[in-house]
C-alpha cells in the first residue's frame, strides 16, 4: 500500500490493532515504535495469557487505594510498612513524591522508619499547588506527639527542592527536625562530568572521615 502524506502508520493496521497501540502510547515514556511492539507482543500471547494480563489491570484499579496513614498503595486497611509497628521507627519520617519512590528507598535495607506519600511535588507550571498534594495530611500526622525527625527525600529538581523548602517552612515552627536527602556525585562518576548544582550539594552533603 503507498504511503499517503500527513497519514498516521497508525491507520495501516486494523482498527482494533490501532487501538491498542494508540493506548499503549498514551503510557508515559511509550513512544510509537514500542507501542508497536507492545502491541504485537501482545497478539501474540495465547488468548489465557492475554486475559490474565487485562484481568491483573482490573484487579488493581479495582482493589488497590491509598493507605489511610502514609497514602502508600496498598490492598489492606494499612500497607504493609506502617501495619508492621513493630519492625519499624515511628519517631522517624520520610517524605517522598511517590510510591515507587519508596520501593527506592527500601531497597537500601538502610532505612527502618514510617513514610508519607505526597503525591506529587508543587509546580506553578503545572498549576499543582501546595493544596494538590498530601501537605495538609502531613502536617496532621506531625500534630500527634512521636516524631522527632521527617526526612524530606522529594526528588532533586526544581519542583522536588521547592516542595521541600515549602514543607521546612511549616514544619519548623513545630519543633520537629527536618532534614533533606543530600545530593552529590553518584559512586563511579566522574567530577569533570558533573553539574554545578551536583557539586554543590555534594560539598552540602559532605562528611568527616
Amino acid at each position: 500500500m503507498a504511503a499517503c502524506r500527513g497519514c498516521s502508520s497508525v491507520e495501516y493496521f486494523a482498527a482494533p490493532i490501532a487501538r491498542l497501540i494508540d493506548e499503549f502510547e498514551k503510557l508515559p515514556g511509550i513512544g510509537h515504535k514500542t507501542a508497536q511492539r507492545l502491541a504485537f507482543h501482545m497478539l501474540s500471547m495465547p488468548e489465557a495469557r492475554a486475559l490474565e494480563f487485562s484481568d491483573a489491570i482490573v484487579e488493581a484499579k479495582r482493589r488497590i487505594h491509598f493507605c489511610p496513614q502514609c497514602f502508600n498503595l496498598t490492598d489492606l486497611d494499612l500497607c504493609p510498612i506502617c501495619a508492621a509497628t513493630h519492625q519499624r521507627d515511628p519517631s522517624l519520617l520520610c517524605v517522598v513524591e511517590e510510591p515507587r519512590d519508596i520501593m527506592a528507598m527500601e531497597r537500601t535495607n538502610e532505612y527502618k522508619g514510617l513514610y508519607h506519600v505526597l503525591h506529587g511535588a508543587i509546580s506553578p507550571q503545572d498549576r499543582v499547588g501546595p493544596d494538590d498534594i498530601r501537605i495538609r495530611e502531613l502536617l496532621g500526622r506531625l500534630a500527634a506527639p512521636g516524631v522527632r525527625e521527617v526526612i524530606l527525600a522529594t526528588n532533586p529538581s526544581i519542583e522536588g527542592e521547592a516542595t521541600a523548602i515549602y514543607i521546612s517552612r511549616l514544619i519548623k515552627p513545630l519543633g520537629v527536625r527536618t532534614t533533606r536527602l543530600a545530593h552529590g556525585i553518584p559512586v563511579g562518576g566522574n567530577l569533570e562530568y558533573a553539574d554545578e548544582v551536583t557539586l554543590a550539594r555534594s560539598l552540602e552533603g559532605r562528611r568527616e572521615l
